[in-house]
């Protein structure tokens, strides 16, 4: 049994809705959505979950914003705890087969779509999964890293995530605890009498810790990310924001810095997000749905 101590982080609180009672934005259709892209193409387009739900990957909200899932792992605690590592490796090993799996949707083939049709001037994601770059869109900045990356924190040596699944399904043999629930981002809820048989894998080359590619909660987005999106701001005419409630911070600042430029906003996502007051509209509808159509539409004579 692990000795090492499970460490907390104060001060550091999930992301969550607040409703300022501010009216919701005005309801748009598929004809704004697509009369938005022609007339301030290129856009830039920021991404969220509900892109790929249709996938078969979780979402942490809700359409209200609201979070639905237990507590994540922070960084500094899987940074310090030992036992933390454990448990988010024995959870990713159940759960990077979904991942590995998933298949781009409607939603990201549309996307791309536009982008093929010269409409995009580049596409932010805050996904982890890869799909819009399975899609064939090829021009796409990953706020948040992406989980088929890991990095070693000690060397900085890069591993590609498939090849770390083979090494613990060697050190794993025999471990298959029943997988309770698949949740966001390669997760599985796991009974906690699961992770004590569990075996971690470290560095090949200095046996350091290992870590996805990815932004944890409590971590900061690298400043060079946001430099990138500034770039592809200044030649834009416009954002969409697509599946995303914009709850987390580093989207929200996204929208508020291409209002700062005097950009128009519009968004496609089922429910309300925390940017509605300064959204030209919301298209309320499931984004592959909606994408989908809207591509048709501008396809249209």
């Amino acid at each position: 049994m692990d000795s090492t101590r499970t460490v907390r982080t104060p001060g550091i609180r999930i992301p969550e809705f607040r409703d300022d009672g501010s009216p919701p934005a005005r309801p748009g259709t598929i004809e704004d959505l697509a009369d938005f892209l022609q007339r301030r193409a290129p856009v830039l387009v920021l991404t969220g979950a509900g892109c790929s739900t249709g996938s078969g990957i979780p979402a942490y909200r809700d359409p209200d914003g609201r979070w639905n899932r237990r507590q994540p792992i922070f960084f500094q605690e899987f940074i310090d705890s030992a036992v933390t590592r454990r448990r988010y490796w024995a959870r990713s090993f159940l759960g990077w087969p979904v991942m590995h799996r998933a298949r781009a949707g409607d939603a990201h083939r549309a996307l791309a779509g536009l982008a093929a049709r010269g409409l995009l001037t580049g596409l932010v994601t805050q996904n982890v999964d890869g799909l819009h770059q399975a899609a064939g869109h090829r021009d796409v900045l990953e706020l948040h890293g992406g989980l088929q990356r890991v990095l070693c924190l000690d060397c900085g040596a890069a591993i590609d995530r498939d090849v770390l699944q083979q090494r613990l399904l060697v050190a794993n043999p025999d471990w298959a605890p029943d997988v309770l629930e698949i949740r966001p981002d390669g997760d599985a809820e796991l009974d906690d009498a699961a992770y004590p048989g569990f075996r971690v894998v470290d560095c090949e080359g200095c046996g350091g810790r290992l870590k996805p590619d990815v932004v944890f909660f409590g971590e900061t987005v690298p400043a060079e990310r946001f430099a990138a999106v500034r770039t592809r701001l200044a030649s834009a005419g416009g954002l969409l924001v697509a599946g995303s409630s914009l709850v987390v911070g580093s989207g929200f600042r996204i929208v508020r810095e291409a209002v700062r430029r005097g950009l128009p906003v519009a968004a496609v996502t089922r429910g309300r997000t925390r940017a509605d007051a300064l959204l030209e509209f919301n298209v309320r509808d499931d984004c592959g749905t909606a994408l989908t159509r809207t591509l048709d539409r501008l396809d249209s004579p």
